[in-house]
């Protein structure tokens, strides 16, 4: 059960250090449906960290629900990896088409001016063709596999 309660630990905290690194060290400005991914990792790591001061069946319940916290994050970068390929439409306004409606050139420059800075469905980096989005998917559902494999082998 220490390893599983680990890697539910150290898997949201890598996964969120990525993240910022890429933010402030990185530069790139996080879209909404980014947050969106953290969320649930802020939320694992907390549950993890108490799980490690609880012991039995408390224990294995904290760790497998960070697990589905972590693997939350997974579905949600899941989404957002399809709002990036262009799989399906976006929730948010991040992904709303651009529509520059007006009758005059002001009210054109406005609704330009309303348009979101960062948008969701345009990933701002990629590896060999896998967005931020895409790694957070993989890395957090394969993970809480993992993590869950462990807890019902431990029990």
């Amino acid at each position: 059960m220490a390893t599983a309660n680990l890697l539910a630990l150290l898997l949201p905290a890598a996964l969120l250090a990525g993240a910022w690194g890429f933010q402030l060290i990185g530069g790139l400005v996080p879209c909404e449906m980014c947050h969106w991914q953290r969320w649930p990792h802020y939320a694992a790591l907390a549950v993890a960290a108490l799980a490690f001061g609880t012991r039995g069946n408390t224990r294995v319940a904290l760790v497998a629900l960070a697990a589905l916290l972590i693997a939350a994050s997974g579905v949600i970068g899941v989404l957002h990896l399809g709002v990036e390929q262009h799989w399906w439409r976006g929730f948010t306004a991040c992904t709303a088409p651009t529509a520059l409606t007006g009758a005059t050139a002001a009210e054109r420059l406005d609704a330009l001016l309303r348009q979101p800075v960062v948008r969701c469905d345009v990933p701002q980096w990629a590896l060999f063709g896998v967005s931020l989005a895409g790694f957070n998917a993989v890395l957090s559902l394969g993970g809480a596999a993992a993590i869950l494999a462990l807890v019902r082998r431990a029990r």
